[in-house]
């Protein structure tokens, strides 16, 4: 009986009283008390609250009204709900004192997230350093000397030669080392197809959800962009019409997952060859697949209509700043003339030693070891939310290194603020909606399971799991007047 409403109202002291007044109702008046009363400390953290029953007899109002507003206070990051457990107040930080205190919706304290459960990232913890140091030491010893003088805006031969052996071998792209242009990632390599007499024009088709950052580029590029429909099986490319590019993620959707169906791919490229038209192909995290068949690339089916775009910000990490464009034989040109001076290019002795990262085998190494911990991460993922939150689907998780957790309609916004207040970073499905898109809107969290180090990744996932909107078919019941 240690958790009872008794007990532990003994234990904070026997002033706690909640005051329901004010304006709004029964039900804004009392989320106004327990907010008053965790931020005075009355309610301290971990207390458990009674039943919704019980304190609507003791308040004299309807259960419902009870139940309406711990919803919106778990929402909010005040009250956790758990099956099992009850509702209690969050563990948070202390109450501030009374000459302490800000507004109630004044924002928590800058300061880095408790859990990091952003995409878009790897586990950074597991860079194989060794086998890195190792290449980087063969590759520095064997360059000759001109190796540290200006060099090639392509990128070093070695490093061309080996993508073109691995790119055909693990993705299906069809290419020539004279075909690839070494960059600094994803976003460069828009950059320079977007600049003054190079490769894009506008209008430019993009998926319906994807990087806001990437249609901001292009945007300050000049590039209008036109979102596309997205269903089940990726993009419908159907809708594609007198664009003169498409930007597509074809081997695992951003953000919302899923392959790009069969006959959509060859349509894409159909409609690329009548239109004399291309298609950029993001293949951000093709490595990374656990329940289905490899998916290879686009650009296989018509080298000379799609550009494909790779890096290693997934699969080794960020900090390298290195990725690489396999481009039409006409794109060439204009690909090397947008680089410019040499400020631009990527580190000719990171070029080398990841040259021989993929030669020496490292790499496929690396990337194996990798897919099954990220894996073992998503089924963590998948089973925490049917132990603790089986309402909540979760979708795209047959590839990459995040998920989609489908939420109650209303609830992403109040969720991504819970989360916020309990110190976990994530991102809500609306922040990567196109804005001028008629698809409709659909509430989710975008969650990212590769981020956490291996020894911080449950107590990441108990506290995703706290901030989740609770069920509230199983909470409300049958309604009663109150």
């Amino acid at each position: 009986m240690g958790d009872s409403w008794v007990n532990s109202a003994e234990r904070i002291g026997a002033d706690l009283h909640l005051e329901l007044s004010g304006p709004g109702g029964r039900r804004a008046a009392l989320i106004r008390a327990l907010r008053e009363a965790v931020r005075d400390g009355r309610l301290a953290p971990g207390t458990r609250l009674p039943p919704y029953r019980s304190l609507a007899a003791d308040l004299g109002i309807a259960r419902n009204t009870v139940a309406d507003a711990y919803a919106e206070l778990v929402a909010e990051g005040w009250l956790t709900a758990r099956q099992g457990s009850g509702t209690r107040v969050a563990e948070r930080a202390e109450p501030l004192r009374r000459a302490e205190r800000t507004p109630v919706d004044a924002p928590p304290r800058a300061r880095g997230p408790l859990h990091d459960l952003r995409q878009g990232t790897p586990d950074v913890s597991a860079f194989p350093r060794a086998a890195w140091l190792a290449s980087y030491r063969r590759a520095l010893q064997q360059a000759p000397n001109e190796v540290f003088g200006p060099g090639d805006p392509a990128g070093r031969r070695e490093l061309r030669e080996a993508l073109t052996e691995y790119l055909a071998r693990a993705r299906g792209v069809r290419t020539e080392p004279e075909r690839i242009v070494i960059c600094s990632g994803f976003a460069h390599a828009l950059r320079l197809l977007c600049a003054p007499g190079g490769v894009l024009r506008g209008p430019l088709a993009v998926e319906a959800y994807g990087l806001g950052f990437h249609r901001e580029l292009l945007a300050a590029a000049g590039v209008r962009t036109v979102p596309l429909p997205l269903d089940e099986d990726g993009a419908r490319v159907e809708a594609l019409g007198r664009e003169r590019a498409v930007l597509l993620t074809p081997a695992h959707q951003f953000p919302t997952g899923g392959p790009l169906h069969p006959s959509r791919r060859t349509a894409v490229v159909d409609w690329a060859r009548a239109r004399d038209a291309v298609v950029l192909e993001d293949d951000y995290d093709g490595e990374f697949r656990y329940d289905r068949r490899p998916v290879g690339a686009v650009q296989g089916l018509d080298p000379e209509r799609v550009i494909y775009i790779g890096s290693v910000s997934k699969s080794l990490s960020p900090a390298l700043r290195l990725g690489w464009m396999v481009l039409p034989r006409r794109f060439v040109d204009a690909a090397l003339a947008a680089k410019g001076e040499r400020e631009a290019w990527a580190s000719v002795p990171d070029q080398l030693g990841l040259a021989d990262f993929i030669v020496s085998g490292a790499y496929d190494r690396h990337v194996r070891r990798m897919r099954q911990r990220y894996r073992g991460r998503r089924d963590r993922l998948v089973a925490a939310l049917a132990a603790q939150a089986p309402h909540i689907g979760v979708t795209g998780v047959a590839a990459g290194l995040h998920a989609v957790l489908r939420l109650p309609p209303g609830t992403e916004r109040s969720t991504v603020k819970a989360a916020a207040w309990q110190g976990i970073a994530l991102d809500g499905l609306a922040s990567f909606r196109h804005p001028e898109t008629d698809l409709p809107a659909a509430d989710g969290l975008v969650v990212g399971y590769a981020t956490p180090s291996e020894h911080a990744y449950g107590a990441a996932l108990d506290a995703l799991c706290g901030v989740l909107p609770p069920d509230r078919r199983r909470e409300r019941g049958p309604r009663h007047p109150g």
